[in-house]
C-alpha cells in the first residue's frame, strides 16, 4: 500500500515545494482554501473552520505523514498589535495545527506516523515588530514538545527555515520597506529537500528538530 500524506498550505511556497518532493513516494492530500493544482488529491479546507475538520478527513484511513505549511503573518509594533492580530495570527499559526492533529491522531497513531511542522526562525528568537507572529511560532514549537511526549510512537519534527523565496517573504520584505531579493534566501525547494531528509531518516531515529539558514553570499 502507498504512503499516504497531507500538507496544508500546498498551494505555494514551502507547502507546495514539499507535496512535490513527497508525490513519487506518497499519496498526498493538497490541503488549501481552494483546489490545489498538483501531484496529488486536492483537498479544500478553511483552516480556521474547525469544526469541519472531521468530515473533511473522514475519507482518510491511515496517514504516514502530516506536513502543516500554513500560516499568517502581520509585522507591527507591539503598541499597534490589534486583538484580531493575535486571534487571526494564533487561530492559525497553533489552534488550526493543534485541532486537525487532533482529528488526524488516530490515522497517525494506525500509521506510526510522522508529523512535520514548518515553523520559523522566530520561534528561535524574537525580533522587534514580530510580536504576534513570535508568539505564536513559540507556541507551536511548545506544542511540538508536548506532542514528541504524548505520542511516542509519533515521530514528530520541528522545523525552523530561515528567510525564505516565498509570497510570504515578498509580503514582509515590503512591510520592512525593503527589496525582495530571491537569491537573498532559501529556496522553497531547499526546505522541502530538508523536510524529506527528515522524514526518510531511518525509523531507528528521532529528528526533532532541524533548524536550517540562508547561506551568506560570497565575496
Amino acid at each position: 500500500m502507498a504512503k499516504t500524506a497531507m500538507v496544508t498550505g500546498a498551494s505555494g511556497g514551502i507547502g507546495g515545494a514539499v507535496a512535490r518532493v513527497l508525490a513519487p513516494t506518497h499519496d498526498v492530500w493538497l490541503g488549501g482554501r481552494r483546489p490545489v493544482a498538483g501531484p496529488g488529491r486536492p483537498w479544500p479546507v478553511d483552516l480556521l473552520d474547525f469544526d469541519s475538520f472531521p468530515e473533511l478527513t473522514k475519507d482518510i484511513e491511515t496517514l504516514d505523514v502530516l506536513v502543516h505549511s500554513a500560516g499568517t503573518v502581520e509585522l507591527a509594533p507591539l503598541a499597534d498589535h490589534s486583538v484580531q492580530t493575535w486571534r487571526d495570527t494564533f487561530d492559525l499559526n497553533v489552534v488550526a495545527v493543534a485541532e486537525l492533529t487532533r482529528v488526524l491522531l488516530p490515522q497517525l497513531r494506525r500509521a506510526n506516523g510522522h508529523v512535520i511542522l514548518i515553523n520559523s526562525g522566530s520561534g528561535i528568537r524574537a525580533n522587534a515588530n514580530w510580536g504576534a507572529y513570535a508568539a505564536s511560532k513559540f507556541a507551536l514549537r511548545a506544542y511540538a514538545d508536548v506532542l514528541r511526549a504524548e505520542e511516542p510512537d509519533i515521530r514528530v519534527t520541528s522545523v525552523f527555515p530561515g528567510r525564505t523565496a516565498t509570497e510570504m517573504q515578498r509580503k514582509v520584505r515590503t512591510a520592512e520597506g525593503g527589496d525582495f531579493r530571491p537569491e537573498d534566501y532559501l529556496s522553497p525547494e531547499t526546505v522541502a529537500a530538508a523536510v524529506l531528509h527528515a522524514i526518510t531518516t531511518p525509523g531507528d531515529a528521532h529528528p526533532t528538530e532541524l533548524v536550517i539558514r540562508p547561506r551568506a553570499a560570497a565575496g
